[in-house]
């Protein structure tokens, strides 16, 4: 392999694509074809990989999209497909790959980063910190015992995909967290791996109400579990009508599973708690640019006021020092300056900007140092519904 390469960059043709193939494959537990096949869905103008002593050693993968808060979008780019080459480990390949990544993605103007980790020492060393959850909703599907028949059930054509994207980006804009998917993670949801899934809408006289994706997966002899790669109901009689479709698999499937937040309001539409709601994973988000972060996002109506505030962030010193929050009519704005009347780190102001953890929780672990008054003022500003993803990036 050709030296004089910059350590960090995209690969750079067949060997460093085949290279970061196999660190995939090896690192996610993948065949060999598996790896090939996910570094050719991920481009190599979007791969990153890094460069020691001319080799590739390390992969991930930035995927631009956006994330909502208090209804309004701010830009994201998950990260996915972290690898490290088996005899690399332990050197501290991952750690520099994630600098450079981070640096690369606050250059092109985003302001978070989201991950889900597979192990969390690595990432809270470049800035990340614990900020929402995702679980998993399994509904037994003798539960869903519904006749409602007034909206029109149909499978989604490919005519329909504008209109499913705009109900999904309607619905997710109300949801603390949720993604604005980009193509990538909308490829998740039409095409998963290795499994295929049918998309079904339901529509009345106002047009298409909901929608969902589902997989058919084989269980014991010939019964099924039916997961849902994505379910968006904005009408009651929208959630009433796929709940009623999804009961209607019962003579083969026993159970009915997909993933959101910790408490789904479709929930309440069942008659009885014929389900489980369990933890997958805690996401971790890096704040990449402060004061468009805070710029960005929104603020509960009604509320109003000025935060004095100071961060630590070791690895951008231009998100250091003090800072003045001004929120009035559900927006913010950010200046330079003012007390350091709430002083806490990157990481801490990660899990406070989603409104994960309260000031006052953070507070209590030491994670934030504030007066009485200040921490009451953060609680307002930040409070809302636990921030929750359903999507896997």
């Amino acid at each position: 392999m050709e030296t004089g390469k910059p350590e960090f960059g995209p690969p750079d043709g067949a060997d460093e694509l085949a290279a970061a193939a196999d660190i995939i494959a090896q690192s996610f537990a993948m065949t060999p074809a598996d790896g090939g096949s996910w570094v050719e869905k991920a481009r190599a103008t979007n791969l990153r990989v890094l460069r020691e002593q001319g080799s590739v050693t390390a992969t991930a993968l930035p995927i631009p999209m956006g994330q909502f808060f208090c209804g309004r979008r701010v830009t994201m780019a998950g990260i996915g497909g972290v690898g490290v080459a088996p005899s690399a480990r332990g050197q501290g390949a991952a750690t520099r790959l994630m600098r450079h990544t981070l640096q690369e993605l606050r250059t092109q103007g985003f302001a978070l980063s989201v991950l889900y980790p597979a192990t969390q020492p690595l990432y809270r060393r470049v800035g990340f910190e614990q900020a929402g959850s995702r679980y998993e909703i399994r509904v037994q599907a003798h539960g869903l015992d519904f006749s409602e028949r007034s909206l029109q059930l149909r499978p989604v054509k490919d005519s329909d995909l504008p209109v499913i994207q705009e109900l999904y980006r309607r619905s997710a804009a109300s949801r603390q967290g949720y993604l604005d998917r980009g193509p990538y993670v909308w490829d998740r949801v039409f095409n998963p791996r290795n499994e295929t899934a049918y998309g079904f809408l339901v529509e009345g006289a106002n047009g298409v109400e909901g929608y969902l994706y589902l997989v058919r997966r084989r269980k014991v002899d010939i019964l099924q579990e039916i997961a849902l790669t994505d379910f968006v109901a904005l009408t009651p009689a929208a959630g009433r009508r796929l709940l009623s479709f999804l009961g209607d698999h019962r003579s083969l499937a026993r159970e009915v599973v997909w993933t959101g937040s910790q408490m789904d309001p479709l929930l309440l539409l069942l008659p009885e708690q014929t389900y489980q709601v369990k933890l997958l994973f805690h996401w971790m988000l890096r704040v990449l640019d402060v004061p468009a972060a805070l710029e960005s996002r929104g603020y509960p109506p009604g509320v109003s006021g000025t935060l004095h505030f100071e961060l630590e962030d070791e690895l951008f010193p231009e998100n250091r020092g003090n800072y003045i929050l001004e929120v009035s009519g559900g927006a913010g704005h950010v200046r330079r300056g003012g007390n350091s009347l709430m002083h806490m780190d990157i990481r801490a102001f990660a899990s406070l900007y989603t409104g994960f953890l309260s000031p006052d929780a953070l507070r209590s672990v030491g994670a934030l140092v504030a007066d009485d008054a200040s921490v009451r003022l953060a609680t307002t500003f930040f409070s809302g519904p636990a921030p929750a993803l359903p999507d896997m990036f």
